[in-house]
């Protein structure tokens, strides 16, 4: 099939975002003067080497924070974020972190998760996340459409869980990072195989 997404797909719901899979959660923990958010967002990345840097795509909004949503709101009044990474232990605590609630409202409590916090900027994350980066905005962008602002942070600060090293690398199939799909579908990394680059 072909279709022009100006003119719909004709399907029973949008494949968009089966196609472009799987995608890396960026698990977004920020602090504002309402309190503090925890949000996941599949719109997410890292972008860059040197310096470090990331980015996570928020594309929609809520009655309460006018033009974007609870994250992209803190991020404006703090400068600062924490990407944390999903784990599949995690997965519900995740899922229930992406209930719409109101600003006021705490969803790491909502969650029942732990919170740590960060080292270099004024922001919590989730103590259990197998890993951690403290972000300092650079810029938010805004693409076409009402709702849709890229964020964009250099990483200034790292945390990895210390039982996730093996020989100074990262075994990510020791907590095994979850990853989205289209639809409500979710998948997790278990299993690896390298590639050496040509030349």
């Amino acid at each position: 099939m072909f279709y022009r997404p100006e003119d719909g797909h004709g399907l029973p719901r949008n494949p968009f975002n089966a196609i472009v899979t799987p995608r890396p959660i960026g698990w977004i923990s920020t602090r504002g003067t309402t309190g503090d958010n925890l949000a996941p967002y599949s719109f997410f990345n890292a972008v860059a080497y040197t310096p470090p840097q990331v980015m996570f795509a928020s594309t929609s909004t809520k009655e309460d924070r006018g033009d974007t949503k609870d994250s992209v709101a803190q991020i404006r009044e703090s400068g600062v974020f924490a990407v944390n990474i999903v784990s599949y232990a995690l997965r519900h605590a995740m899922n229930a972190s992406s209930a719409s609630l109101p600003a006021d409202q705490d969803e790491f409590a909502h969650a029942g998760l732990e919170k740590a916090q960060c080292e270099t900027i004024d922001c919590p994350y989730v103590a259990e996340a197998p890993a951690v980066l403290e972000c300092k905005l650079t810029q938010i962008v805004q693409l076409p459409g009402e709702a849709n602002f890229v964020s964009f942070g250099e990483v200034v600060g790292v945390h990895i869980r210390d039982e996730l090293l093996d020989e100074g690398f990262l075994d990510i199939t020791r907590y095994q990072p979850l990853t989205r799909l289209g639809y409500k579908d979710y998948s997790r990394i278990t299993d690896l195989f390298s590639l050496d680059r040509p030349g």
